[in-house]
């Protein structure tokens, strides 16, 4: 199971949440090496910026989707939740990499811009077992 905090790239929350973002973009978790470290004051933060883990074993490149924009973030009573109901897993295969670091929430469809990142207190071994990343029952994350 992933631990640690979830930090938001501070050109994200602007770009995603008040312009740039289609309905139907598709957002994806990309699992990351310690080759770069995410920090929120990427200016422009984008899947190339950072060093993917190894493509053998469970993990293709890319990383997996987690639904479309238009299911993943709502609003309700000036609350915009981003959720989704799909949990990533990557289950333990004797090929997959041992230096996972982060995890990188992004939009597949917009440039592979990066909207988080997430500190899975590496360097996770995915050998050893599956990397399962469980969001919070109240969201992903709430802005209000």
């Amino acid at each position: 199971m992933a631990t640690g905090d979830i930090t938001f790239f501070e050109e994200a929350l602007d770009f995603a949440f008040f312009s740039g973002f289609g309905a139907s973009d598709d957002i994806k978790v990309a699992l990351l090496d310690n080759t770069t470290t995410p920090t929120a004051s990427f200016a422009t933060p984008a899947l190339s910026d950072f060093t993917q883990v190894g493509t053998s074993g469970t993990y293709t490149a890319g990383g997996t989707s987690i639904g479309g924009w238009n299911a993943l973030s709502t609003e309700s009573g000036g609350t915009l939740t981003f959720d989704s109901s799909t949990n990533p897993t990557w289950a333990a295969h004797a090929s997959n990499d041992q230096d996972c670091y982060w995890a990188l929430i992004y939009n597949d469809t917009s440039a592979d811009k990066g909207i988080a990142f997430v500190d899975l207190g590496g360097p996770v071994n995915m050998q050893a077992g599956s990397l399962t990343i469980t969001w919070n029952a109240s969201g992903i994350f709430t802005i209000s």
